[in-house]
């Protein structure tokens, strides 16, 4: 490979979210223990979006900044190559994350104590910027069959038409359970949605990251008439490591779906973001798209290596490989454990350090989250920490 996806980067003191947490949650954790929660990579950024930002900081100044056309270009032009998606500058909101976009959305298209849609288990901020807000979170739960999710349509068109619902807030691809939705199924959603005339709250966040034999599209473009009732959530961060940039790219071709999101933005601070955010996103987007091609036949090699280490060593546990995103969702009611139980054994049998499938909602319990972006070293040492803990506790019981 051109790029280099194995070395290690030390996190302990650069403030990684994940790296404090391992330490908080076990103070003396043993010195080569690398964690696999949180959804950014252990894997070194780009060298172009490094050496680009070296270059750009050596000739700019640092202040209030705002898109400008070179920006938009990279982004609408990303879109048309990598997936279809032919957008225009005036529909592009620049937001901090992803996240408090999903809060600002909410806020806007609904009102308190009325219902939002989503699917467990799902990406735990989706119950944060509808609890949190006073709405009411209606859950139309994943069917779940060895491992494969499919969609209850028929309680989804049921809760759709209660006129109470205003929202679907749908993942795609979908974070944890790692589903690259097709085309027909997306058909599907489009139907019950302009049907019941929903708002359609689209969280694409890992539209790139998708496995060979998958293709992602689009909810949106599936007609004029959906795109119209949709706001399509994007961002540079999963697919290029950037998260610690502030940078998402939130697209609404309704303008008047889009002046209500902007309305709630100032509402609370007005849209301010990290100069450097603009300019990183600009990069990853004009020059990185081989960097990318790479990575994703990096994490389909660790996808490999983790399904064959529980093939050889814990075929009780199924693991079904992702379609999309670099998350592994593995269910571990083998074991025998509730889910503080099994947070308990990862944490300090393991010293697995990863995200827990109950914080994803119904259907998340007794499931484990990893994050496969990593060396290849660090996922095979993680897994034999694994196979130690658990032939420990199967020789006690």
């Amino acid at each position: 490979m051109k790029y280099d996806f194995e070395t290690l980067i030390d996190r302990k003191k650069q403030g990684s979210f994940k790296w404090i947490d391992m330490y908080n949650k076990k103070p003396n954790v043993s010195e080569n223990v690398i964690p696999l929660s949180v959804a950014d990579m252990e894997i070194v950024n780009a060298p172009e979006i490094r050496e680009g930002l070296k270059k750009y900081i050596d000739e700019t100044i640092l202040g209030y900044t705002i898109a400008n056309d070179s920006f938009y270009d990279a982004v609408i032009s990303w879109m048309d190559r990598r997936h279809n998606f032919k957008i225009k500058k005036e529909w592009i909101i620049n937001t901090p994350g992803v996240v408090p976009a999903l809060f600002t959305a909410v806020r806007a298209f609904t009102q308190k104590n009325e219902g939002v849609i989503v699917m467990s288990p799902v990406y735990y901020p989706f119950f944060n910027a509808i609890k949190l807000q006073d709405r009411k979170v209606i859950n139309c739960p994943l069917i779940k069959e060895d491992e494969n999710y499919t969609i209850d349509y028929e309680l989804l068109n049921e809760l759709a038409s209660k006129e109470e619902n205003k929202v679907l807030l749908f993942c795609s691809p979908h974070n944890p359970v790692g589903r690259v939705w097709k085309k027909e199924e997306l058909e599907k959603i489009s139907e019950i949605v302009l049907k019941n005339n929903l708002i359609l709250l689209s969280d694409e966040i890992h539209h790139d990251l998708v496995m060979r034999g998958n293709k992602h599209l689009v909810l949106q473009t599936l007609s004029e008439e959906l795109a119209d009732k949709t706001v399509t959530f994007t961002a540079p961060s999963k697919t290029f490591n950037l998260a610690g940039m502030g940078m998402s790219n939130i697209i609404i071709k309704n303008k008047e779906l889009r002046d209500e999101f902007i309305e709630e933005v100032n509402n609370i601070n007005g849209i301010a973001l990290n100069v450097l955010g603009y300019k990183a996103c600009e990069i990853a987007y004009n020059e990185c798209e081989e960097w990318l091609e790479e990575c994703l036949l990096h994490i389909e090699k660790n996808q490999k290596i983790f399904k064959e280490f529980f093939e050889v060593n814990f075929p009780e546990i199924k693991v079904k490989l992702n379609e999309g995103t670099y998350l592994q969702w593995v269910n571990f009611n083998c074991l025998g454990m509730n889910s503080e139980e099994l947070e308990e054994f990862m944490i300090n049998e393991a010293e697995l350090f990863l995200d827990e499938g109950y914080i994803f909602g119904d259907g998340g319990e007794g499931y484990e989250r990893f994050n496969l972006a990593v060396p290849s070293d660090v996922l095979i040492e993680a897994l034999n920490r694994l196979k130690v803990a658990v032939d420990r506790l199967k020789h006690n019981i």
